[in-house]
């Protein structure tokens, strides 16, 4: 979501910046879809908002959060919240789940073994 600056600009123009992410998966998301929702301290509201929007629509979510978790906590279908209140270890954590993600995406969808 969000690559092209003109529709973060235009939502945030025309709506809100917290509706950056909701408007989006309202117009392109489908039940089936998954959301992976990124907030560090779990109470971003644009992201907060998105994955009400995602679940509403029977969107599965999984969230990456920080501290308790936040609203995101009872939100979402699966949590990884990393129990810190320092944000960069939260964010370390963070890249590194993403880049376990993409590589089990990968490996589902390619059989794509990893190689060291």
């Amino acid at each position: 979501l969000s690559t092209d600056t003109s529709i973060i600009t235009s939502i945030g123009n025309d709506y809100t910046f917290d509706q950056i992410f909701s408007k989006q998966i309202k117009a392109i998301g489908k039940e089936g879809d998954v959301l992976l929702a990124i907030s560090t301290s779990g109470d971003s509201k644009n992201v907060v908002l998105a994955a009400k929007v995602a679940r509403d629509m029977g969107i599965k979510i999984i969230g990456l959060t920080g501290k308790s978790g936040g609203k995101m906590a009872k939100m979402v279908d699966v949590l990884l919240n990393v129990d810190s209140d320092i944000t960069a270890r939260i964010q370390e954590v963070h890249i590194t789940a993403g880049h376990i993600i993409c590589e089990l995406v990968d490996h589902i969808l390619f059989q794509e073994v990893v190689k060291d």
